[in-house]
């Protein structure tokens, strides 16, 4: 008697594949319903920057003489550094100008948005715990990621088509305008699935956001090489997304196949976010967790250990990127030497003072210590989450006071903040004795003392943020998040804008001086080290009179 073998492979039947969808709608309305304000905040504001940059530049320079002029320094090898590969700039218009200069800071936000939308309802959950609860009911394998990403989507579109409005609304080229709106939507949709597939990798959502934060961030600087070899970029500037969108050239070439890259790449990582799902349990990531000590360092008994313990990660991060930041910024010191004379009047706008090499040390010295700042935001926000996942409660259950351990964590905290200022400022000193070609060693210390000189406004923003975690900690991190997002805004911009006074005081950062073009201005320090003070003491006071894990 024979016996016969079947070799046909058993692919998924059309009902297999629809019970790994189910109940998509279901927590696709969940997550609305949970990020009403959040995405409504998000989508309005890049809606609302993109409109006003569309319609501000029109004021900035109102006549042709003076948008060729202004045009200039985005033609620069500075400027296409700091904004994109200047298309057009040579015979400039205000739609040119909108999309070569600001363009990109609509894909940034965009592809933050992204990322961090599709990490918080997929691998935090996870986190929480809150996914197997969800598991337990009739959820299909894939439902959380489809139901985030189909989220992501939506808003994306949503904001492309605001993005579109704004530019339309100030009566620029049609096309155009679709593509600056489609290059939004498609630096969206890629970064959505990087973080699809970063979700997959780490076993936090502090690490999966780490990793599409750090693809974003290469991409910024691979694309800054490309762009500022010449005009149009070259060949290193199609290794980086966000060029792939500045590559259409809106108003200028509008070329729309460049999109096919981001969104075929976008098609490619999704695929892949989903199959790595499968190859994992809930809960669990693909790159194996590091085993810790067999015995507990004696200091972790302690609250000061717990807090470096706990913030060392995120403060050791930050601080290798921006002292890889600062060093190439400061190996920028002799191109802007060399440049000096031929950089259009405008650029002095920028870039305070009459020496323009003291005035973009100083520029950058501004522009790093508003990512200091921000390293603040994200470890208060990495407090917030302690709390809200029990962590905290667990070590207040021991013989530890409310007022020590969060007096322990910020203590570490503004060491931490301090001395990544300390490592930016040698960074950027390093960078220019490399590359100054004359008296490079002379400004070590003028650079490293323009960088700490940053610290009263980094301690405002923290004791800002401290104080709405004492009592409003939902909404600690988006104040936080704004206060860095419009002092990045004013550093670069906020000369050109021409915005009233009583907008540009509200940047924490612009009222120190900027050294070393100007003379130290000490009542600034003290006003700004006195509210970082106030928010500290508010924000403890706060916290001991408060229920923890209070929303």
């Amino acid at each position: 008697m024979s016996t016969t073998v079947s070799t046909t492979q058993h692919t998924p039947s059309p009902a297999a594949r629809q019970a790994t969808l189910s109940g998509t709608g279901t927590l696709l309305r969940f997550m609305i319903r949970r990020d009403r304000i959040r995405t409504t905040a998000w989508v309005l504001g890049i809606g609302l920057m993109g409109f006003y940059f569309a319609h501000a530049v029109q004021v900035v320079a109102e006549s042709q003489e003076e948008l060729l002029s202004v045009s200039g320094m985005y033609a620069d090898p500075v400027g296409r550094m700091m904004v994109g590969p200047g298309f057009g700039m040579e015979e400039p218009t205000h739609e040119r100008f909108y999309s070569g200069g600001y363009a990109l800071f609509i894909y940034i936000l965009t592809a933050l948005f992204s990322a961090f939308t599709v990490v918080r309802h997929t691998r935090s959950e996870e986190q929480t715990g809150r996914a197997e609860l969800v598991r337990a009911n009739v959820v299909g394998r894939h439902a959380t990621l489809t139901a985030a990403l189909i989220l992501t989507v939506a808003a994306n579109l949503v904001t492309a088509g605001l993005v579109f409005a704004g530019a339309a609304s100030a009566e620029y080229s049609l096309t155009g305008s679709a593509l600056v709106a489609s290059g939004s939507l498609a630096v969206g949709l890629f970064f959505a699935s990087a973080a699809a597939v970063s979700s997959q990798l780490s076993e936090s959502s502090r690490g999966a956001s780490a990793m599409a934060g750090a693809m974003l961030g290469l991409a910024y600087v691979i694309r800054m090489g490309g762009d500022m070899a010449e005009v149009g970029g070259n060949a290193l500037s199609w290794f980086s997304p966000l060029a792939w969108a500045q590559q259409t050239a809106p108003y200028v070439e509008d070329r729309w196949w460049p999109l096919a890259l981001p969104v075929g790449f976008a098609v490619v990582l999704t695929a892949l976010g989903f199959w790595l799902s499968t190859k994992r349990d809930v809960a669990a990531s693909l790159i194996p967790v590091r085993l810790g000590r067999s015995r507990a360092r004696p200091s972790l008994g302690t609250p000061a250990g717990l807090a470096a313990h706990t913030l060392r990660g995120g403060l050791r991060g930050w601080g290798i990127a921006l002292l890889l930041t600062a060093l190439m910024f400061g190996a920028f010191a002799q191109t802007m030497v060399d440049a000096a004379d031929t950089l259009p009047e405008e650029m002095g706008q920028m870039f305070a003072g009459e020496d323009m090499m003291l005035g973009y040390l100083a520029y950058m010295a501004l522009f790093m210590a508003v990512f200091v700042g921000a390293a603040g935001v994200s470890g208060l926000q990495q407090l917030r989450g302690e709390e809200s996942r029990g962590r905290a409660e667990y070590a207040l259950s021991a013989p530890v006071s409310r007022l020590g351990w969060l007096g322990a964590h910020l203590g570490v905290l503004l060491a931490g903040l301090l001395l990544i200022l300390a490592v930016v400022g040698v960074g950027m000193g390093l960078g220019a004795m490399a590359s100054l070609e004359e008296d490079g060693g002379r400004w070590f210390g003028e650079l490293f003392l323009a960088a700490v000189l940053q610290a009263p406004a980094v301690f405002a923003v923290v004791g800002i943020v401290t104080a709405l975690l004492g009592w409003l900690p939902r909404l600690a991190a988006p104040v936080g998040w704004v206060l860095i997002g419009f002092a990045g805004v004013m550093a670069s911009f906020g000369s050109l804008l021409e915005l009233p006074e009583a907008v540009t005081e509200l940047n924490l950062y612009g009222h120190l001086s900027e050294y070393p073009v100007e003379e130290i201005a000490w009542t600034p320090v003290l006003v700004l080290s006195g509210i970082g003070i106030a928010g500290l003491v508010l924000g403890l006071l706060g916290w001991t009179r408060r229920e923890v894990n209070r929303v």
